[in-house]
């Protein structure tokens, strides 16, 4: 049988068809994930993950449309090579596409697995208690959480761009698998939490123009200090929001990641803007004991010091990590009296400061919660992980125990989330059109 070479227009066109075919098998989450209810993300960070995604393909849709006109039209008149260009360009936008579809679906799977999926969605709801800030300051974004190996946690924060171009419409949030289910689990999410109001209240912007100012005027081993904590501030204003929220479970989950060989410990920061793991828990110590003053706090932090006394590290290192020590009251002075222009004029010590997370309050709400189990339901995430994280350094609660509360909480939330969603569902389907 003879046949002719397909044309360069000719196979390009079979090419960008296919291409469309592919697209077509892009298929919205809602038809392919096996998720019960509970599991599900929240229904506004769902949609607007679904949205994005339709969004993209609708685009890329037209492009490839509009090429098959254009190579049936005009287009048959101009050189292979630049018909080829055309549709290089347009393959590359459709693997974004599957990039960032993938990207959203290694979060939203997890929510297949047994257990783990309404967990997820637990976390969903303390990400976003965590992330409201009284006084309407910002629109909180949707958030979703998801599990990764490795002990470190980490944020995809929305309105950021995403590979290939889009704004991220949600907080992508990936929390250690290893840490399911304790306090420590709280202070992760609730540092990356930080990261994304940060940004939202510029913080990080606002406070370095502030530092550097005060590096400028100092002289001698202030100026350096000064200079340290300019470069760690993204990193400390996040451990500030979580011990805001958390309280002492915060400085308690840091001190679980970071307790490592000493060698990490002591390890020179470069040009990391995670600060030195043994500064960085004396700063959370000290911001903690600012916020919610109490001799706790001063304890800790002297636990940690004979866990990883300072006389170990390298000479030169541990000489400016005491000299850091020694600028701490200061620079925690500077950071909690900052007023960025977000807050319109609130100093952020104050904007984050909550009442019912002093020492006393958390303690007396761990005790009445058994004996008044409706206020232990009505409790926002974010107050519940704290009064446990309070538990849990007063030696009240074992491990054992705080898993077990902490794990039934979760499921607990999404399940009132997810039937909280279906009544206004049920609600909406009633109204008339």
């Amino acid at each position: 049988m003879n046949s002719q070479p397909a044309t360069p227009a000719a196979f390009l066109e079979q090419e960008a068809r296919a291409l469309l075919t592919r697209l077509d098998r892009v298929r919205p989450f809602v038809l392919h994930e096996t998720m019960v209810s509970a599991a599900a993300p929240l229904p506004s960070a769902l949609s607007a993950v679904e949205r994005f995604l339709l969004d993209g393909r609708a685009v890329l849709r037209d492009q490839v449309t509009e090429y098959l006109r254009w190579l049936a039209g005009p287009g048959r008149a101009v050189a292979p090579s630049e018909q080829q260009q055309r549709f290089a360009l347009i393959r590359m936008a459709f693997n974004d596409i599957l990039n960032q579809f993938d990207l959203f679906t290694e979060a939203i799977t997890q929510r297949s697995e047994f257990q783990t999926g309404v967990w997820l969605s637990g976390l969903d709801l303390l990400a976003t208690d965590a992330l409201r800030l009284p006084g309407g300051y910002f629109e909180p974004p949707p958030v979703i959480c998801y599990l990764a190996r490795g002990p470190g946690a980490a944020i995809r924060r929305a309105r950021t761009r995403l590979p290939g171009g889009g704004s991220n419409p949600v907080a992508l949030i990936r929390v250690p698998r290893e840490r399911m289910i304790g306090h420590g689990i709280a202070s992760s999410l609730v540092h990356e939490v930080g990261h994304q109001a940060a940004a939202l209240l510029d913080l990080v912007g606002s406070l370095r123009q502030t530092l550097r100012a005060a590096q400028a005027s100092a002289v001698g081993p202030a100026g350096a200090a000064w200079r340290s904590w300019s470069r760690w501030i993204s990193e400390i204003v996040a451990d500030l929001w979580s011990v805001a929220k958390l309280g002492i479970g915060s400085t308690l989950g840091l001190i679980g990641v970071v307790s490592l060989p000493r060698w990490f410990v002591f390890r020179p920061s470069g040009d990391d803007p995670h600060p030195v793991p043994w500064i960085r828990v004396q700063l959370s110590c000290a911001m903690g004991d600012a916020l919610y003053p109490d001799p706790q706090w001063r304890r800790l932090a002297a636990m940690w010091s004979s866990l990883y006394p300072l006389a170990q590290a390298p000479a030169g290192l541990a000489s400016r990590l005491a000299a850091l020590l020694g600028h701490v009251p200061a620079f925690i002075d500077t950071l909690l009296d900052h007023r960025p222009p977000a807050l319109g004029g609130a100093a952020l010590g104050t904007a984050l400061h909550l009442p019912d997370r002093q020492r006393a309050e958390l303690e007396t709400n761990f005790r009445a919660w058994p004996h008044v189990p409706q206020a232990l339901r009505d409790a926002p995430p974010a107050l519940v992980f704290a009064a446990v994280g309070q538990a849990r350094a007063d030696g009240v609660i074992s491990p054992e125990q705080e898993s077990h509360l902490l794990g039934a909480q979760l499921t607990r939330w999404a399940v009132r989330s997810s039937l909280d969603t279906s009544v206004l569902c049920a609600r909406a389907s009633t109204l008339p059109i």
